[in-house]
């Protein structure tokens, strides 16, 4: 991969870091974005089932949860195909922008149906912001400092993740729901106008050089808005299908399933069902990690609370725990660059994956303390803090010249299909087993353990990824 970051000499012949003169303004600006997007996404999620019982729609509350992730299959192919025509620089403002505007449209709800919109637009600015910094990244750094920048920004949701839920809780009890979705719309303006200065003082804003052309250039050609949108209305079918077993909820899961087989083959990469070597193999280990972790994620707050009767503050710490650790992975990863080959990092976070899944199987045995399947999060959150970074750079390293935004936007519509599909598979194998009459921890533990599926596949493919 080419580009201006990596030819651009240290003054003086010292060697640059992230916050030296040459990189500083860059790199305030992409933390202080994602410092706050972190803010709003993690402090919202916890209001919106406050926010459907207040509104009667709880019977939709699996579309207004599920439309996030659907949306931003949209907003990711939006803004990679925006970075590589404009630079990473307006996709990334417009993201911003987007998400205070968002905001205040979820505020403002007076049915169950606006605030899906709302959420569903916040879904397509937090796609757009997430491609924009990646493409951004690969711009404004040499090679050697971008594992660090990744793990910066993965950093920088450390602090929402402890602050985020509880000072969120304290506005809805003390306040309403309303007033954490403008207060946070309030704060969201501060990256916005960050941004807008970067706009006009970095170089990096200019459209990146132009396309490889030939056949491999032509197959790889930008997926066009249509089928971004398509493959959208298809995963929140299929997230709204699980939510129940009547004629409605099959109908929409049969054109949720029509519209992804039909659309999804060409927003990625040809080749990459099969794994094939290179970017195809990095984009499909994206989905099945990333599948795995968020799947895991949900259904162990769901067992603490549920069926182990965790008090809701334990449950808590856990996601506080699970954001260090991911964080402090993340930062690990980063000084390891040139030591340990990416594909590698891979491998050992799927490992530590499958510890995790693992314990969180074990958490369902009643002879076991409740709080065991708590540290399946933290043990978890290490594993993708080793992954997920590897997974970035070696997209980047497998991008051709001038086509970093299609890279990102190809690894979030993977990310954001790999939770929509290991979710749903997970979650219908769980009511099935209810449904049978089985007991609750029966039916906790066999879905953990169909998890180790993708993580065995992610685990074993990882060598596929390697970079040149």
């Amino acid at each position: 991969m080419t580009g201006p970051a990596t030819t651009r000499p240290a003054p003086g012949g010292a060697e640059e870091r992230l916050f030296s003169r040459t990189y500083a303004a860059a790199t305030i600006g992409f933390a202080a974005v994602m410092f706050l997007t972190g803010f709003a996404a993690l402090a919202v999620v916890p209001m919106l089932p406050v926010a459907a019982r207040e509104l009667d729609g709880v019977p939709l509350y699996p579309l207004v949860a599920g439309c996030f992730v659907a949306a931003s299959l949209f907003g990711g192919v939006l803004g990679g195909d925006w970075a590589d025509r404009a630079g990473a620089g307006r996709p990334l403002a417009a993201g911003v922008v987007l998400a205070v505007v968002t905001l205040i449209v979820s505020a403002t709800s007076t049915s169950i149906w606006q605030l899906a919109v709302g959420r569903f637009l916040d879904g397509v600015a937090a796609g757009m912001i997430a491609v924009a910094i990646n493409t951004a990244i690969a711009h404004a750094y040499p090679d050697r400092l971008r594992a660090r920048a990744l793990a910066l920004m993965s950093t920088c949701w450390i602090i929402p993740s402890l602050a985020g839920p509880p000072l969120a809780g304290l506005v809805a009890e003390w306040w309403s729901w309303r007033a954490v979705f403008f207060g946070l719309a309030a704060l969201t303006v501060i990256p916005s106008l960050a941004v807008g200065i970067l706009l006009r003082s970095r170089s990096w804003q200019a459209p990146p050089e132009k396309p490889e052309s030939g056949p491999s250039a032509e197959r790889a050609s930008r997926p066009t808005l249509m089928v971004a949108a398509a493959v959208s209305v298809g995963a929140a079918l299929g997230q709204y299908a699980v939510s129940g077993w009547d004629v409605r909820h099959l109908l929409c899961g049969v054109a949720g399933l029509a519209l992804l087989v039909v659309f999804v083959p060409r927003l990625l990469p040809p080749g990459t069902w099969r794994a094939a070597r290179g970017l195809p193999a990095a984009v499909l280990l994206r989905g099945l990690t990333s599948g795995a972790y968020f799947t895991l994620e949900a259904f162990v707050p769901l067992l603490l609370t549920t069926a182990r009767r965790v008090p809701p503050v334990q449950t808590g710490l856990a996601f506080t725990g699970a954001a260090i650790a991911w964080a402090g992975s993340s930062w690990l990863q980063g000084r390891l660059h040139g030591r340990v080959s990416r594909h590698r990092l891979v491998t050992a976070g799927a490992l530590v994956m499958g510890a995790a899944v693992a314990v969180a199987a074990a958490g369902t045995l009643p002879g076991l303390p409740a709080l065991t399947a708590a540290g399946a999060m933290v043990l978890a959150a290490v594993g993708m803090g080793m992954a997920a970074p590897s997974l970035t750079l070696l997209s980047l390293t497998h991008s051709p010249p001038g086509r970093q935004g299609y890279a990102g936007s190809a690894m979030q519509t993977s990310q954001n299909l790999g939770q929509t599909a290991v979710m749903g598979m997970t979650a219908a194998l769980f009511n099935l087993l209810l449904g049978f009459g089985s007991a609750d921890l029966p039916a906790y533990a066999a879905a953990f353990g169909l998890l180790l599926v993708p993580i065995v596949l992610a685990a074993a493919l990882a060598v596929r990824a390697r970079g040149v």
